[in-house]
């Protein structure tokens, strides 16, 4: 009983019944059960958990456990719709880093990897590390013909029959495709007539039936046939004239002469030096050397490298469909995708072609980009509209720190939660002016595919991770102060505050 007077209660309560006394605090109760069977306990959800098919990547933000991710696998496990990547965020983030933890893994399983196009160079020495081939293109190095069919060609002459023809088919409009490329970047503004296109194909044509089964054709060949100006070009040009046909094809001609004599001399003009190797583990396509000569090398370079890339791997594919070859997974990193892509009009629709049916060939890719914003310096709306479908194909989306303003764009695309934008907004910037802050965003991603809730993952480095997917070292190098050992996460940390 209450006693009067008296306000604060006893330690352990009143005495009396109901009054709130407690002598000691009973244990609760245990069970035991399956996993399936506990579930249903406690009204309680909770997510399903990260997937663990793929090359662990990280850890899960918010509860620490192992997020594992491959384009390929999850396709096969039905978790996705097609083997696309687009990873996007700011400078410095990890972009690259995902991609080479992701590669180092895939090869370990046997995925052979293949960057089609690296500018910095980002990836020579993972590649190197794995054993793999290097090819530097550049003036006075390597050299790429973008009319190599490759083992397209192998596959054609050693299948014959009617596969061998479509495969022939699909090889002559692959060299008139990145022809066109090429020359479109050349003019810029202007692009190929109608007229020309059909000069061009007829010349490619005949240079097929004129070269010994092996040889592939090179630029300067098509030059010097439209030169020769043969009876079947005359009629391809519908004209029986010289003269007629000297001004039909005069600024056809002089397009060519500016592809092998002008800023892009000694990097088209012959065979390919340096073919592919599709045995190698890994294949790298070192497009540094060319950096400094301006955009339009580096993306000329950068779309043969990938028209003759994407050769290579469906010529493999062809033979491995007829059982004349072991069947293989290729991954591709496209780095710096907006670079090859404004360079003139008309150039998203040859990217498109090309990556447009990876699941058919075995293959996944990865794109990177740092914003949404490169697409708005696309030449027209045609091209911006198309490049966006790039987005929209690749069933895994990686997003790194990115500003509010940003993600706004991004929402239209890949639909983002309130909690989500948070998230990825709270990484685009550190709020300290500390030299040695860790940046916020740095080896934070959030993994978006379909409808599902993304999932916020935290990468560490181990190992020789530092040294290998170090994309600062050259600025550490030529920095005053004394080199610091590259970290994408501290260690201890394991997951943010809400």
């Amino acid at each position: 009983m209450r006693r009067p007077g008296r306000d604060v209660a006893p330690a352990w309560g009143w005495r009396g019944y109901g009054a709130g006394r407690v002598a000691h605090v009973d244990r609760a109760a245990e069970y035991q059960a399956t996993t399936v069977q506990a579930a249903g306990l406690y009204p309680f959800s909770a997510g399903s958990g990260a997937p663990t098919v793929g090359i662990p990547i990280g850890r899960h933000l918010l509860w620490g456990e192992t997020v594992c991710l491959d384009p390929m696998e999850w396709l096969t496990a039905g978790l996705t719709v097609n083997p696309g990547v687009f990873v996007l965020g700011q400078p410095g983030v990890g972009k690259s880093t995902m991609a080479k933890r992701l590669s180092r893994g895939l090869a370990a399983m046997g995925v052979r990897i293949a960057v089609l196009g690296d500018t910095k160079p980002d990836y020579t020495p993972l590649v190197e590390s794995l054993g793999g081939q290097v090819i530097r293109v550049g003036r006075g190095l390597d050299r790429i013909n973008p009319l190599d069919a490759g083992p397209l060609g192998d596959a054609a002459r050693r299948l014959g029959g009617a596969e061998g023809e479509r495969l022939r088919v699909e090889m002559r409009g692959r060299r008139l495709s990145s022809l066109l490329a090429l020359l479109t970047l050349v003019r810029r503004t202007a692009p190929i007539a109608p007229g020309e296109e059909v000069i061009l194909g007829a010349a490619i044509d005949l240079l097929g039936e004129r070269l010994p089964a092996g040889h592939d054709p090179t630029v300067p060949d098509v030059l010097q046939v439209i030169r020769d100006g043969p009876d079947q070009l005359h009629a391809a040009a519908e004209t029986d004239a010289v003269d007629g046909y000297r001004n039909e094809t005069r600024a056809l001609r002089q397009t060519l002469g500016l592809l092998l004599k002008g800023p892009l001399a000694g990097v088209f003009d012959g065979p390919t030096t340096r073919p592919i190797d599709l045995d190698a583990p890994a294949v790298s396509v070192d497009l540094s050397a060319l950096a400094a000569a301006g955009d339009t090398l580096v993306a000329a370079a950068m779309l043969a490298t990938w028209s003759y890339g994407y050769a290579s791997v469906d010529g493999r594919a062809a033979l491995a469909e007829a059982g004349l070859a072991p069947r293989r997974r290729t991954f591709v990193i496209l780095d710096e995708l907006w670079r090859a892509l404004r360079g003139a009009p008309g150039l998203v629709e040859h990217a498109d072609a090309l990556t447009r049916l990876n699941r058919a060939r075995g293959m996944g890719h990865m794109m990177l980009s740092h914003s949404l914003a490169d697409l708005d310096a696309l030449p027209t709306e045609e091209d911006r509209s198309k490049a966006r479908g790039f987005i929209d194909r690749c069933a895994v989306t990686i997003l790194g720190g990115l500003p509010p303003r940003e993600l706004a764009a991004v929402d239209e695309l890949v639909p983002l939660s309130g909690p989500e934008r948070e998230l990825v907004g709270s990484w685009s910037s550190s709020g300290s002016w500390e030299p040695t802050a860790q940046h916020p965003g740095r080896g934070r991603y959030l993994i978006k595919t379909g409808g599902r809730t993304g999932i916020p993952v935290v990468m560490e480095l181990i190992d020789d991770e530092h040294e290998l997917y170090d994309t600062d070292a050259a600025m550490r190098l030529t920095s005053p102060g004394p080199p610091r050992r590259a970290s994408t996460t501290p260690p201890q940390e394991t997951g943010f505050r809400t």
